[in-house]
């Protein structure tokens, strides 16, 4: 019975250790990474306004063309030009883009045609229309995604001084209710936290192509998506993981420059999308994937030791004060980040989906172990 003993509370004691390493790890990253988008206050200063190149590429999007295109045409910019690349489209978007091109005439428009001997996917598409570009200051969107306002660009462009070659904005999601989009918006809102404070911690790993702009200049420099041309995805995040770093990357989080989305409308197509970053992210620089993956472990065996632990009377108060210790600042740091990317109704929520959101991005990483993913444009 002694031997019994000691091996029960020598486990206890193995068990309470974890829980409180995990707790000490999750402190660091909320407190340390977190909460510096918390007092992220950094004013920038209107200046001369250089002229912009927005690119846009499309396939079969007709209906997304003719309801957001406009809001991007209408842009309070002096001088600025939107290209609208047409990838193989069979549907109707090459008479949609004619239809603005007579009213706009900063719309311009290539047209890529299809070779069934040759498969391409989206970089193609957008290698061309940075090719097509006048300018030097490129900004992306995609053609389904909406500037939150007039002042989209304006806020965006303010950023490129000095040295900046980067800049990083938000891309969200329309909002309706279902589980499905609370949990699309929560799933990128925390991502959002995630690399707008790295940058702000010194090292960036990526962006989002619905929001984000880059120098022309850079593209070219650093040969573009060469590296990475034979993956599905990584046109956005695998580029800035490359060639973004401390001194040359900027984020932009004021509300006018937001952009929203349409989001998945099942969650098989959401799996699909979520898979497809899945993939990039084994290509991310070393320091990046330890510290995404650091977090995600360690907030998994967090939670499966608290449970663990509260089933026992040792210490309980202890560690249910700890526990409550990281939900509060974790809720103010969620907070502060919803009122800043302007988005509603997810906080409760939120602690739900922190326990979970572990669980399936485990089931999302083994699944893009397991099959190969299948070349499609988006």
């Amino acid at each position: 019975m002694d031997i019994l003993k000691f091996v029960t509370e020598n486990q206890y004691n193995i068990i309470t250790g974890v829980f409180g390493i995990c707790l000490l790890i999750q402190l660091y990253y909320y407190l340390g990474i977190y909460s510096r988008l918390l007092f992220y206050s950094k004013k920038k200063a209107e200046h001369e306004k250089e002229p912009l190149s927005v690119i846009i590429c499309a396939k079969n999007e007709e209906l997304n063309l003719d309801k957001f295109l406009p809001s991007v045409l209408t842009q309070d910019y002096p001088d600025y030009e939107v290209i609208v690349v047409n990838d193989c489209s069979t549907d109707n978007t090459d008479l949609i883009i004619g239809k603005y091109i007579k009213q706009y005439p900063h719309l311009r428009t290539t047209t890529i045609t299809e070779d069934k001997k040759f498969t391409h996917g989206k970089k193609l598409a957008l290698t061309i229309g940075i090719k097509a570009a006048k300018n030097e200051i490129l900004v992306f969107t995609d053609a389904d995604c909406e500037p939150v306002s007039d002042k989209w660009l304006s806020k965006i462009q303010r950023n490129f001084r000095n040295q900046i070659s980067i800049v990083i904005g938000y891309g969200g999601y329309f909002s309706k209710f279902s589980l499905l989009n609370n949990y699309i918006r929560y799933d990128t809102l925390i991502i959002a936290l995630q690399y707008l404070s790295y940058k702000l911690a010194g090292f960036p790993y990526m962006g989002v192509g619905r929001n984000l702009a880059y120098r022309k200049s850079l593209f070219f420099k650093n040969k573009g998506f060469a590296s990475h041309y034979q993956l599905l995805s990584g046109d956005d995040d695998l580029f800035v993981n490359e060639n973004a770093n401390k001194s040359n990357t900027e984020i932009e989080i004021s509300k006018e420059s937001h952009t929203r989305s349409v989001p998945a409308r099942s969650f098989r197509q959401w799996f699909k999308r979520k898979k497809r970053h899945f993939v990039t992210g084994k290509y991310y620089k070393r320091t990046h994937k330890f510290l995404l993956a650091t977090e995600q472990i360690s907030r998994l065996f967090y939670y499966i030791t608290f449970a663990f632990l509260i089933s026992k009377t040792f210490f309980i108060e202890f560690i249910i004060g700890a526990f409550m210790l990281r939900m509060i600042i974790q809720l103010i740091i969620l907070k502060n980040t919803m009122i800043r990317l302007n988005e509603k109704h997810l906080l409760l929520s939120s602690l739900f989906y922190d326990i979970f959101s572990t669980i399936i991005n485990f089931g999302l990483y083994i699944s893009t172990r397991l099959r190969r993913s299948t070349r499609q444009w988006k």
